[in-house]
């Protein structure tokens, strides 16, 4: 995706971001961040790659509003494989337009 290697469905990109959507979204709206450097995790972040973090953060809104998400969104970062993440190269998942029910796409947040 960052060499254009493989394809996405991009939404935004700047000299430090790329947001582009999910392949397999678990919301209506479903859109990955990523840095232009590679860090692996948030447990990885340095000197170097903390500006890449506070930009990706700093672009979610206006991503999200560009999105049509002005009702709300979340912000998701899955650090360590115990915690389900499965591509190691940071990201942040902005999901969006819940179904009417009221599911926010947080598993077990009714227990």
């Amino acid at each position: 995706m960052l060499t254009g290697d493989i394809p996405c469905n991009k939404v935004y990109e700047d000299d430090q971001v790329l947001a582009f959507h999910d392949i397999a979204p678990k919301a209506p709206v479903h859109v990955l961040v990523i840095p232009k450097v590679h860090v692996a995790s948030l447990y990885e972040l340095d000197e170097v790659s903390t500006p890449y973090a506070h930009a990706m953060i700093s672009k979610a809104p206006e991503i999200a509003r560009e999105l049509g998400l002005a009702e709300g969104f979340r912000l998701i970062a899955n650090t360590g494989e115990a915690c389900g993440q499965t591509v190691h190269h940071m990201h942040f998942h902005i999901l969006g337009k819940f179904n009417d029910t009221g599911d926010t796409g947080f598993p077990g947040e009714d227990e």
